[in-house]
């Protein structure tokens, strides 16, 4: 991990790239801070608040929104990760025109998309591990997939559009076509020996069965990759069913971004750009959507199935299109300002939210009182404590911006 000002952006060349320092998309760099902010307030207590309000029909309503579904469905917080790795994406064609232009050779850009993509899976499992007696072997978390699947991302990146566009269709053709021949799960499963109870009220039938939580091949390659690493106990499934070959379709939801990311750098009318990513977002919502509703293949984040991918990112899309439109279309800035300052530190914000949240917390309780976060009613308290653990991250991210220091991989 090093330290550094941020890096401006190259002139255009032949490849689409950056005309210049005055065209960095604002838009880009605030839905990248709205989704740190929202992962480093911890959704900024909401969920914890809506259940202080059990008689509410608003404030459940509201709650759900930033729980993850059990299985099948979306919510809005099942679209945080999705995002942070559609905008790792939408960041890879800048991020490599900027290192040549500066002369970097291919093969010094490649061994630093490999020195990142390393760091990255070591970063997540520290902070899987976080608080544990021993290293917790688990690649699941945001930081240990984009690890695993950006060298890929890289390597893909400097192809033509209609030849990524092919990749994607190809692992997510063949990704879902693994699950699909794969031997249903036996009348017995799921059971509680995977963590699954038999009444469980979101266990799939028919075709769908086999995207069964933690009875499907994800889970068979974790039960033998997991059990390769030194740990007190074998492993036997993940409580919540996340798989560590999720990193191979979440490929193509970086790989969407970089398609955008490389018409971005080429700096169209933004009409254009508008008319692209909403007409683009409403079709992969749709093909989603079909493919769930159909049958063919349900609509499951904890395992990114294919139909979760065309769906997820159909969403990232059009939230990129808001910000596009209302930032850099309108030019409305002055509201994003706190989102940018996120954004531009989005790895120190999120290491901080990880490893400094309980922490801060009893910091602002010896200071504040114990009772601090009741200002507003107890009911309230998880909303307040959140909020004000969320202002010290950002205020410390603040002050390094002013400082011009940014801390990348």
């Amino acid at each position: 991990m090093a330290t550094a000002s941020a890096a401006k952006p190259a002139p255009k060349s032949a490849s689409a790239t950056p005309k210049g320092d005055g065209d960095r998309l604002m838009s880009v760099d605030a839905y990248r801070g709205l989704v740190m902010i929202a992962l480093a307030a911890n959704g900024f207590g909401i969920y914890q608040t809506s259940r202080n309000f059990p008689d509410s029909t608003w404030w459940q309503r509201f709650g759900h929104q930033f729980e993850h579904v059990p299985w099948v469905g979306c919510v809005f917080w099942d679209l945080i990760q999705p995002s942070f790795m559609f905008l790792v994406g939408v960041s890879a064609p800048w991020s490599l025109a900027n290192r040549l232009k500066r002369g970097q050779s291919w093969i010094g850009a490649f061994l630093h998309a490999l020195v990142r993509s390393v760091i990255l899976i070591l970063l997540g499992v520290m902070l899987s591990s976080n608080g544990a007696s021993e290293t917790n072997f688990t690649f699941v978390n945001v930081l240990t997939q984009i690890g695993l699947g950006y060298l890929f991302v890289f390597l893909l990146t400097p192809l033509p559009i209609w030849a990524r566009l092919v990749a994607i269709t190809l692992i997510l053709g063949g990704y879902w076509a693994w699950f699909a021949q794969a031997p249903l799960p036996s009348p017995g499963m799921p059971n509680p020996s995977v963590g699954v109870p038999r009444d469980w009220p979101h266990l799939l039938s028919g075709f769908e069965a086999h995207w069964q939580k933690n009875a499907n091949p994800a889970h068979d390659v974790d039960v033998w990759l997991l059990n390769q690493f030194p740990r007190r106990e074998p492993f036997r499934f993940n409580g919540g069913g996340y798989q560590t070959l999720n990193f191979v379709p979440s490929i193509a939801t970086m790989l969407f971004g970089s398609v955008v990311g490389t018409f971005l750098c080429a700096r169209p009318p933004a009409q254009l750009v508008l008319i692209r990513l909403v007409g683009g977002g409403v079709l992969m919502l749709l093909a989603g959507l079909g493919l769930d509703m159909l049958g063919f293949c349900p609509l499951v984040k904890r395992i990114w199935t294919p139909s979760w991918t065309l769906f997820s990112t159909g969403w990232c899309f059009l939230m990129l299109a808001g910000f596009y439109a209302v930032v850099d279309g309108l030019k409305w800035r002055w509201w994003v300002y706190p989102l940018v300052v996120a954004g531009m530190n989005s790895i120190l914000l999120y290491v901080m939210s990880q490893l400094m949240r309980p922490w801060t917390g009893a910091t602002l309780r010896c200071h504040l009182g114990e009772n601090y976060a009741s200002i507003l009613g107890a009911k309230f308290a998880p909303l307040v404590e959140a909020n004000a653990i969320l202002l010290v991250f950002w205020l410390i991210v603040w002050w390094l911006s002013r400082q011009k220091i940014f801390v990348r991989i």
